[in-house]
C-alpha cells in the first residue's frame, strides 16, 4: 500500500538605490506589460542600520569574521526590531508597484478552483481531501456509501489566522480510530491528537515534541511516533541530534511512553522512523545520521518475544521496506544498484547476501508502490514518468498507459482494493486524478480540475544543453504558444540541485499566472538531484558542488543564446537548497540575471550544521570542521562569505519566515545584511519575512498568494515593467 519506509527526511551601512532601468525603447509585451527606460523609484532606499560586532571564528588558522552573528538569536528583541524594520522597508517598496494588486487579483482568480484528492477507504467510510478554491487548507471529508459527504477534519478551524495546518493523518487497522498531527506556524514540531473516528471525541492527551515523524498504528492499541527531547533553548534554532522512536499506548501518559529505538549511545541517530506493515506483522525501523543512507531493522510483533533484527547495519545505501509477503520482506534499495531495485528476502535471514531481485535495476531510476495485490514500478525517463505493473512474484504484467508526458504519482492502496488511483500533471496541465482497474489496466478520469488556465494555449518543451564540463543537462521550458523568441521575454529560471531530489513536471498556479503574463518558466534537471540515480546525485555534492552552480549558469546562458530571453529579463529562483543555488550563482555571476529570488536558503555554509537538524545535511555539503580542504571549498562558494564590496548584484528579494526551523531564517538575515552593507549598485537588496510561517509546508493559501504576488511584482518591476493590461 505504501512506498518504502525511508528516512524522513526543506545589514549595516546606509545606502541608496534606484530600480533597474531598461535600455530598450518603450514597448508592450505579449501580455500588455509596458517597459520604460526612464522608470524611477519614487525615493531612494535607506536600508535599516544593522549593528556589526567583532565575532570571529578561526578555521585551520584562518580567521573568518561573522559581524552579524547576533541575528542568529531568534528570541532577542534586537533581532525582532531588525525584522520589523526590514519588513517595513520591503513592503513600502512593494507598495510603490502600481500593478502589485492587479497581480494578486490574477493569482486569487487563478487559485479559485476546486481541488479533490483521491478517495480512500477506512472502516465503513470513504474519505477524501477537498479544497473549494481559496480555502487556506484542504478539508478532510467522509461519506458512507452514496450518502452525503460530511466534514471529518477542517484544518481551517485549527487557528483563527489559518497558520496551523494538518501535517499527517493515520487510521487504525479497522478504521475506528484516527491520529492526526498539526503544525503551528509552519514549524517542523508537531502535536499528535488521537480521536474516536466515529464520534471525533479525543482519546487521552495530545502528544507533544513530535518532529520528523510518521504515525503508525499497532493494531487498535497505540501508535509509534518519533521525537527529540525538548530543547533547552530556542525550539526554532537549537541543535537537535538524537531522534527516538516511541510507542504510545492509548489512554496512558506520554511521559510513560517507552523508547523503542534510539535511547542509548549505540542507537544514537539524527533521524529515526518506524512503520508497521499493513498486516500488523512487522515493525520496520530506519535510522540515519544524514539525509542519504540509512540502517534498517525489523521486529516481528507477532513473535512470543519480539526482537530487533538487523536487515542493513550500515548507512552506505538507501534501503526501505515496501511491504511483506508473509514471512518475506520486499525492500527497495540502491545497495549495489544506483538506480534502485526491489528485492525479496526471508525476515528470519534478511542479510543482503540472501536478497533476490524481484524487479532488477534498469537504466532509469525506480520507485515502487503497492496496491490491490500488485506492485507498481515508477521510472524516471529524463525526469518524466513511466509506470509498469508487476505481480507480487515480480512478473511484469503491463506498462500503464499514461495520459501524456509528465509526472504520474499515487498507485497505492490496500490489498483488497478493487481500484487504484493515480494523479497526472505537468507544467501546463493542472493535476487530474485517474482510477485504474488493476485487472485490465484500463484507466478512467476520476476528477479533473476546472481552471481558467487552458493548456492548449501553452507549450512545454524539453531541451538538452551542455554544461561547463561537457555534461548533457535536460531542461523543460514552458510558455505561451504565441510568444516570440526575440530575447525580450521575462523568464524565471528555477533550480534545486541537491539531496537526490528530482524536479519532475508539476503544475503551479503561480507559474501559470507568470506564463499568462507573457513569462517563460524554465526548469533544468541539474546535478545533485536524483533524476539519473545515485551517480547524478554524487556528481553534485561536497567538493563537486560547483557542478551544480555551473549547470545552472549554463542553463541561463542557453536561454539567452537561444533568444528565449536576455540577462535583463532573467530571474533566478530556488528555495532551501535551491536558495543556496541562487545565492551562490548570484555572487559568482552577478551579471547573469536581472533578478535573484533566494527563498529559505542555506546561505551560511560554515555554520549551517549548528542549527536544528542541519548536521544531517553533511552528506551533501560536508562541514567546515571536517578538513581544511572542505573548509576552503565551502568558504569559496558560501553566499554569505562571497558578497564583495561595491558589486552591482541583481535586484534581490530574499524570502524567509520567522518559524522556519528547517533552514533557520538567520541564514537569510545575515545574507541580507551583508548585501545591504556592501551594496554597490542601483538594484534593491531586500528581504521579505513572513510571520507565523515556516519552511513552506502548511502555509495557508492566503499567505501563499500574498507572497507569490510580491515575488512576481518585484520581478517584473525590476525588469522594467510599469503596468499590466
Amino acid at each position: 500500500m505504501k512506498k518504502p519506509l525511508l528516512t524522513l527526511i526543506a545589514a549595516a551601512v546606509l545606502s541608496a538605490c534606484s530600480p533597474a532601468t531598461d535600455n530598450a525603447t518603450e514597448h508592450t509585451t505579449e501580455s500588455g506589460a509596458e517597459t520604460s527606460a526612464t522608470q524611477q523609484q519614487d525615493q531612494a532606499l535607506d536600508y535599516p542600520q544593522t549593528r556589526r560586532d567583532d565575532t570571529v571564528d578561526t578555521y585551520f588558522g584562518q580567521d573568518v569574521a561573522d559581524p552579524f552573528r547576533w541575528l542568529e538569536d531568534d528570541r532577542s528583541d534586537e533581532t525582532a526590531a531588525w525584522v520589523e524594520a526590514q519588513n517595513e522597508l520591503t513592503f513600502d517598496y512593494l507598495g510603490q508597484i502600481d500593478f502589485r494588486d492587479q497581480v494578486r487579483e490574477r493569482l486569487a482568480d487563478a487559485w479559485n478552483y476546486e481541488r479533490l484528492g483521491a478517495p480512500f477507504e477506512e472502516g465503513d467510510y470513504t474519505y477524501f481531501y477537498r479544497n473549494d478554491g481559496l480555502q487556506n487548507h484542504f478539508v478532510v471529508y467522509r461519506q458512507q456509501g452514496d450518502g452525503e459527504p460530511e466534514v471529518f477534519l477542517d484544518p481551517n478551524e485549527f487557528s483563527e489566522d489559518g497558520t496551523t495546518s494538518l501535517a499527517g493523518l493515520s487510521f487504525s487497522p479497522d478504521g475506528s480510530l484516527a491520529a492526526y498531527a498539526t503544525s503551528a506556524g509552519g514549524s517542523d514540531w508537531r502535536t499528535i491528537y488521537i480521536i474516536d473516528a466515529e464520534t471525533k471525541e479525543p482519546i487521552g492527551e495530545p502528544l507533544v515534541d513530535v518532529k520528523f515523524s510518521g504515525i503508525s498504528w499497532r493494531e487498535n492499541d497505540g501508535i509509534y511516533y518519533s521525537k527529540y527531547d525538548s530543547p533547552d533553548g530556542s525550539r526554532l534554532s537549537q541543535l537537535t541530534d538524537q531522534h527516538k522512536l516511541y510507542y504510545h499506548e492509548l489512554n496512558t501518559s506520554q511521559a510513560d511512553d517507552p523508547v523503542i529505538f534510539g535511547g542509548s549511545d549505540e542507537q544514537k541517530h539524527r533521524y529515526v522512523g518506524g512503520r508497521v506493515t499493513d498486516d500488523g506483522r512487522f515493525l520496520a525501523i530506519t535510522a540515519a545520521n544524514t539525509t542519504s543512507g540509512n540502517k534498517l531493522f525489523v521486529m516481528d510483533l507477532q513473535a512470543d518475544e519480539p526482537e530487533l533484527v538487523t536487515v542493513v547495519g550500515h548507512e552506505d545505501s538507501n534501503t526501505g521496506l515496501l511491504t511483506n509477503d508473509g514471512d518475506y520482506l520486499l525492500l527497495q534499495t540502491n545497495l549495489d544498484a544506483p538506480n534502485n531495485r526491489l528485492v525479496r528476502v526471508n525476515a528470519s535471514e534478511p542479510d543482503a547476501a540472501n536478497w533476490q531481485d524481484l524487479i532488477a535495476e534498469e537504466d532509469e531510476v525506480l520507485s515502487v508502490s503497492r496496491g490491490a495485490g500488485y506492485i507498481f514500478a515508477s521510472y524516471m525517463v529524463d525526469a518524466v514518468s513511466k509506470v509498469k505493473q508487476f505481480a507480487m512474484d515480480g512478473e511484469e504484467i503491463r506498462e500503464i498507459d499514461l495520459p501524456g508526458v509528465g509526472s504520474a504519482g499515487g498507485f497505492g492502496g490496500k490489498d483488497d482494493a478493487d481500484k487504484i488511483y493515480f494523479s497526472f500533471t505537468n507544467y501546463i496541465t493542472p493535476p487530474s486524478t485517474f482510477s485504474l482497474d488493476p485487472e485490465s489496466g484500463d484507466a478512467e478520469l476520476y476528477f479533473a480540475a476546472e481552471t481558467t488556465f487552458d493548456p492548449e494555449n501553452y507549450v512545454s518543451e524539453q531541451v538538452f544543453y551542455t554544461s561547463k564540463d561537457g555534461t548533457r543537462i535536460p531542461m523543460i521550458i514552458s510558455y505561451r504558444k504565441d510568444l516570440q523568441r526575440d530575447g525580450s521575454n521575462p523568464t524565471m529560471l528555477y533550480g534545486y540541485g541537491g539531496f537526490n531530489v528530482s524536479l519532475t513536471p508539476s503544475f503551479s498556479v503561480t507559474n501559470a499566472v507568470w506564463m499568462d503574463l507573457g513569462g517563460i518558466y524554465a526548469v533544468p534537471n541539474i546535478r545533485g538531484g536524483g533524476e539519473y540515480g545515485q551517480a547524478w546525485h554524487q556528481a553534485g555534492i561536497r567538493t563537486s558542488k560547483q557542478n551544480v552552480f555551473d549547470d545552472f549558469i549554463a542553463a541561463a546562458e542557453y536561454l539567452v543564446e537561444e533568444d528565449y530571453t536576455s540577462a535583463d529579463k532573467l530571474a533566478l529562483r530556488g528555495g532551501s537548497n535551491g536558495g543556496l543555488l541562487v545565492g551562490a550563482v548570484m555572487t559568482q555571476r552577478p551579471d547573469l540575471a536581472k533578478v535573484a529570488l533566494p527563498a529559505v536558503g542555506v546561505l551560511d555554509m560554515l555554520r549551517y550544521h549548528t542549527f536544528t537538524a542541519g548536521a544531517g545535511w553533511a552528506y551533501d555539503y560536508g562541514t567546515a570542521e571536517q578538513s581544511e580542504e572542505m573548509f576552503q571549498y565551502l568558504h569559496g562558494y558560501s553566499p554569505l562569505h562571497n558578497v564583495e564590496e561595491g558589486v552591482n548584484y541583481p535586484a534581490t528579494m530574499i524570502t524567509t519566515a520567522d518559524h522556519d526551523d528547517r533552514v533557520v531564517p538567520a541564514h537569510s538575515f545575515k545574507f541580507a545584511a551583508e548585501l545591504q552593507s556592501k551594496d554597490g549598485g542601483e538594484n534593491p537588496q531586500l528581504i521579505r519575512i513572513d510571520v507565523n510561517a515556516g519552511h513552506g509546508a502548511g502555509m495557508p493559501t492566503s499567505m501563499i498568494i500574498d507572497q507569490a504576488a510580491d515575488v512576481l511584482s518585484f520581478t517584473l518591476y525590476n525588469m522594467g515593467y510599469e503596468k499590466l493590461d
